[in-house]
């Protein structure tokens, strides 16, 4: 191996423990962050609810901008792959569409203040610039997501989807973060009036095929 090649894979070591860190934090510091929210969330206040010093998070993020963009890119990315097994291994709309739904109320139910935080920071980026690009990026990401679940719902249907991409995911989003806040609001039939509702809104959107 050469020295350059040395140097290399020395420097690729140095960014994965880096990254690995950044993980760990991201990790310890969601909590606080889905709690409290963007607003009332600061670097020393995520330090004084973690095992973290203030320093060391100021280390590995410059502000906590950039460690709740990195916080939320990192969630919705594991959510996007939990989809993404699901679309894989459906054989027939009703296991594809049980699968999605069962998942779905899972999230709504049992991540709820991780959504919150989401909806929190999409909100922030309509007045602070410092988030839109990561928030598109992210938003863009879940709707590929949407998308790949309905185009292999209509592929197993033998049908087309009924609309463009961005209008179903603003469909989806909307049904979503409308139980999210019924269901932070302590109604029990949120997550019942979700599934009714996407099913209903699957049924339009892929009709059966003639």
């Amino acid at each position: 191996m050469s020295t350059a090649e040395k140097v290399d894979r020395v420097s690729r070591r140095q960014v994965d423990k880096f990254e690995e860190r950044r993980r760990e934090l991201a990790d310890a510091a969601l909590q606080t962050l889905s709690e409290l929210g963007y607003a009332r969330t600061s670097l020393r206040e995520i330090a004084q609810n973690s095992s973290f010093s203030h320093g060391v998070l100021h280390y590995y993020f410059r502000d906590k901008v950039e460690l709740i963009t990195y916080c939320v890119r990192q969630y919705k990315s594991v959510c996007s792959q939990r989809y993404d097994k699901i679309v894989a291994t459906a054989d027939s709309t009703d296991e594809l569409a049980s699968g999605f739904l069962d998942a779905l109320i899972t999230t709504l139910v049992e991540d709820a203040t991780m959504h919150r935080l989401w909806y929190d920071l999409r909100s922030q980026a309509l007045f602070e610039d410092s988030f839109r690009e990561d928030v598109l990026e992210i938003d863009a990401m879940l709707e590929r997501m949407i998308w790949r679940v309905l185009s292999r719902y209509a592929e197993l249907a033998g049908s087309e989807i009924a609309g463009s991409s961005p209008a179903v995911y603003a469909m989806f989003d909307g049904l979503f973060q409308q139980a999210l806040l019924r269901h932070l609001a302590g109604q029990p039939d949120a997550g019942a009036n979700l599934r009714a509702n996407v099913t209903g809104l699957v049924g339009v959107l892929v009709p059966p095929a003639a």
